[in-house]
């Protein structure tokens, strides 16, 4: 119900209150206490345009009519005291941020634009986000119930078009063993005394801590910018965050530990939460000898695979110390989607080594042993990897795609029930709407059928 509306909804309240005075403001609807400007409607007309959606009079209406029943979600979430933590509403806002700051070309080009700061922008919407998600959650409540029979699944199937059936591109299914060798503690002293040498050279012989980051940094993301990282509050882990603020401008921190490796930040500015400091990673290596415990503990393991002297799931058990696989037989989730499934387009963002060692593999083979970098904790290992299953290209079929099916189901009786208790709140709440959109087609009842 809402997909158009929330894809928006940030980037386009922002517009709409950046650049006043290009727009001739009026009220165009009221929901009880709660009002919707022109300028909310004709602001994702332009952001529309530049998605190259078609904009005409009916958009206007569909795009009307959503926030008309976000105002209905949200008054009645207070009346029912849903209670949205401020946590929730801050991390939202950052998320809707960085969407931002990417199609802009980073936060100081956000203040920029809109001439204020970043906790200014903030402050100013924290009360629009709160709204979203108050309704999102007003919607949940209304729809937390809802379920699907298989004979609803299978009747919502047969009722679609034949054309509206969708395609499904190939997707591949993975589970993984993976080694992680252990971190002594003459590893991480060693880090220590590499980083305590970077930082004398910065402190002491006055070298250039962006020239040390770019040569020394373990931090594929601002390494090759000098170690650059703007932020706010909350944005980072804890400790690090600690050394933040105890900062002072131009002051280079102590070696810190964090769950990433030691590091040496140096503080550039900071805006009340808001901060762009410098650092440099120093991931602790193991040792030659930790690696080659690995791959012998490995080739064994693949060695008892290919003779059938263990399963997969023993296999798992005995061998694996990935926490994020190892407690579930090694499959592995697409972070993007939160699926068990993978296209190749995810693929290619997050593990291109892994469908170059499985393209030729049928499914239920297994790679040898390999090294293994993990992008999320950044640390070395030796994996073997299982094609769990591939799924070739595809229309949609009970039969193989019924998990796909219930959810569009799910989601469609779901529309439906918060279609029904809109029409039931309409007719107890007050709603006023301009002449001008009286003519529009909504799907609720919100003009006394008179005015129509």
């Amino acid at each position: 119900m809402n997909r158009l509306f929330l894809s928006f909804f940030l980037f386009v309240c922002l517009n709409a209150n950046a650049q006043p005075g290009k727009l001739v403001n009026k009220v165009v609807a009221q929901v009880g206490d709660n009002i919707i400007l022109l300028s909310d409607l004709e602001q994702q007309q332009l952001q529309a345009k530049q998605s190259e959606l078609d904009v005409n009079f009916n958009f206007s209406c569909t795009v009307l009519e959503q926030l008309m029943i976000q105002e209905l979600l949200v008054n009645q979430a207070k009346l029912d005291s849903i209670i949205i933590p401020d946590e929730q509403v801050d991390a939202e806002m950052e998320n809707r941020l960085r969407i931002i700051e990417n199609k802009m070309g980073g936060r100081e080009a956000l203040e920029a634009f809109y001439e204020k700061s970043t906790a200014q922008i903030k402050n100013e919407f924290r009360s629009v986000i709160k709204d979203k998600i108050l309704a999102q959650e007003m919607e949940r409540t209304i729809t937390s119930a809802v379920s699907v029979t298989p004979k609803e699944v299978s009747t919502f199937f047969n009722m679609l078009p034949k054309d509206s059936i969708p395609f499904i591109n190939m997707k591949l299914s993975f589970q993984q063993i993976v080694m992680y060798p252990e971190i002594t503690k003459e590893d991480k002293l060693r880090a220590v005394k590499e980083l305590e040498d970077i930082q004398n050279q910065i402190l002491i012989e006055g070298k250039s801590f962006e020239t040390m980051a770019r040569i020394h940094s373990d931090d594929p993301g601002s390494g090759s910018q000098g170690g650059k990282i703007q932020a706010s509050k909350g944005m980072m882990v804890p400790q690090f965050e600690a050394a933040v603020f105890r900062l002072s401008v131009g002051e280079v921190s102590e070696i810190i530990e964090t769950q990433y490796g030691f590091h040496i930040i140096k503080l550039v500015s900071r805006k009340g939460e808001d901060y762009e400091c410098l650092h440099i990673l120093n991931m602790p290596e193991f040792s030659n000898d930790a690696i080659n415990d690995a791959s012998i503990e490995m080739e064994a393991c693949y060695k008892k695979l290919n003779q059938n002297e263990i399963t997969w799931s023993e296999a798992v058990t005995q061998y694996s110390n990935d926490d994020r696989t190892m407690q579930n037989q090694g499959v592995i989730t697409n972070p993007i989607t939160g699926d068990q499934t993978w296209d190749m387009e995810d693929l290619n963002q997050v593990d291109q080594q892994i469908y170059l060692l499985t393209d030729a593999m049928e499914k239920g083979d297994i790679t040898a042993p390999n090294l293994y970098v993990d992008i999320f904790e950044r640390k070395q290992g030796i994996r073997i990897v299982r094609l769990r299953d591939r799924y070739e290209p595809h229309q949609a079929n009970l039969n193989d795609d019924y998990a796909l099916i219930k959810a569009a189901a799910e989601n469609d009786k779901k529309q439906r029930t918060t279609s029904k208790w809109v029409d039931s709140k309409i007719f107890n709440a007050f709603i006023r709407v301009d002449a001008s959109y009286q003519n529009c087609d909504f799907k609720h009842q919100w003009l006394p059928i008179s005015n129509k």
